[in-house]
């Protein structure tokens, strides 16, 4: 399937699945809105940054995945890390640098992860770095046996680096498993994405490596699941990566020292009119799916949820001075405890069922054997195979050299006139 805008598909949720939805994406706002009070309170130590407007991608996107798949998010996937099963206190306190937190107060943003029970690498900063490092876990685990799918996040800005493009044509060349969602949210910092990409559609970039992508309304999160849970049910079954391009809007600046005063108001009420949440509500109310009840025991669940989750991340300590030499490096065993876990017969990639002659071939062009051995003979269209002859003693065979008769001549040049014609056709 190539890029084009996905429409309406027939697939169902259950009744339990669409609440699902809202429920992420409500309290990925609501952890949101958290943390810029406690940044406002001078709590928070690093920077923040915001995904208002595009909760319905991170949390429809994860949701698609399987609990064993793997996935990599960036600074504004906090609905991924929520979905993946990571509570609202380790985000928390994690931003706050507290002790308790996943890094040990080491970090004061969004770089951790869980390699060993969620699945969840750690946000690299240079953007487009995740891609060829998740196809890297992707083409792992098909190795392994796990059939699991790899996904990670990227936004328009970050589409523009190299990395970008290596990594997609290593997932494309490896064929692997894996999916990654490109959040065009139409601004990189301050720089619209009109300036530059020249591109209406940035899906159309999967197309240099021979990948399918998909177009979707990213604040239609029905929309980004259907899709989504398409792309990783193809890319599980063998028929490679897939970019996903979700069309949407980043509502406030890049980070919270960021105005966004760059933003046309025009630009910024249209699609604040266009609020995910907003949007899927109106549809729940539309299908019976949620009323007023039910509505008031999520906002009570939320409500419940956070106060009890900040408390215990504001009553966290600090790490101890001496605690800051520590973690730098990766020591082995005592540091982390990650083997593989195989879900094939070790035997299938092992010798002898493994071996293979170490000779490579390419047809047309003949076989050539290893360093040690003869030079590879090589022959072209439909001439005969020119076969290397073992040497004698170590020292190549003397024979005197006979003219061509005239019949052989005639038969070569006919050969290769045939091969001519069969070229150009």
């Amino acid at each position: 399937m190539g890029a084009g805008m996905t429409k309406s598909m027939p697939r169902e949720l259950t009744r339990q699945q669409y609440l699902d939805l809202y429920y992420y994406m409500r309290l990925n706002r609501a952890v949101e809105e958290t943390m810029v009070k406690l940044f406002r309170q001078n709590k928070i130590v690093g920077g923040l940054y915001s995904s208002l407007g595009q909760e319905a991608i991170s949390v429809a996107t994860c949701y698609a995945l399987e609990k064993k798949d793997w996935i990599a998010p960036m600074i504004r996937n906090i609905g991924a890390l929520l979905v993946k099963g990571v509570p609202p206190r380790d985000i928390f306190m994690q931003h706050m640098a507290k002790y308790d937190s996943p890094t040990k107060g080491r970090d004061g943003t969004s770089h951790f992860g869980d390699l060993d029970k969620l699945h969840i690498v750690s946000p690299i900063s240079m953007l487009g770095d995740l891609i060829p490092v998740m196809t890297g876990v992707a083409v792992g685990g098909r190795y392994l046996g796990q059939k699991i799918v790899a996904m990670t996040w990227i936004g328009d800005g970050g589409s523009s680096t190299g990395v970008f493009h290596e990594g997609l044509n290593f997932a494309a060349t490896q064929k692997a498993p894996f999916v990654l969602i490109l959040e065009n949210n139409l601004w990189a910092y301050s720089t619209p994405v009109r300036r530059q990409v020249p591109l209406e559609n940035l899906a159309d970039r999967a197309k240099a490596y021979g990948m399918d992508s998909y177009i979707v309304d990213g604040n239609n999160v029905v929309a980004v699941y259907n899709t989504a849970r398409e792309a990783v049910e193809r890319a599980r079954a063998g028929e490679g990566p897939i970019l996903i391009e979700a069309k949407t809007f980043r509502r406030l600046g890049h980070a919270q020292h960021d105005p966004a005063e760059y933003v046309p108001r025009e630009m910024r009420a249209h699609w604040e009119a266009r609020d995910p949440i907003a949007l899927y509500e109106k549809f729940l109310t539309a299908e019976k799916l949620l009323d007023a009840p039910g509505k008031k025991e999520i906002d009570e669940r939320l409500e419940t949820l956070l106060a009890s989750e900040r408390e215990f991340a504001e009553n966290s300590p600090m790490p101890p001075a001496e605690f800051a030499e520590g973690g730098v490096y990766c020591t082995g065993e005592d540091c982390h405890k990650i083997h593989a876990s195989w879900e094939r017969p070790i035997a299938e990639l092992t010798p002898p069922k493994s071996s293979v002659k170490a000779v490579w071939s390419v047809p047309g062009f003949g076989t050539g054997k290893g360093s040690g051995g003869a030079d590879a003979p090589i022959h072209f269209g439909d001439t005969r195979t020119v076969i290397a002859k073992p040497p004698n003693n170590g020292r190549p065979r003397k024979t005197a050299a006979k003219p061509a008769s005239k019949s052989a001549v005639k038969k070569a040049k006919a050969a290769v006139a045939g091969a001519s014609r069969k070229a150009r056709r």
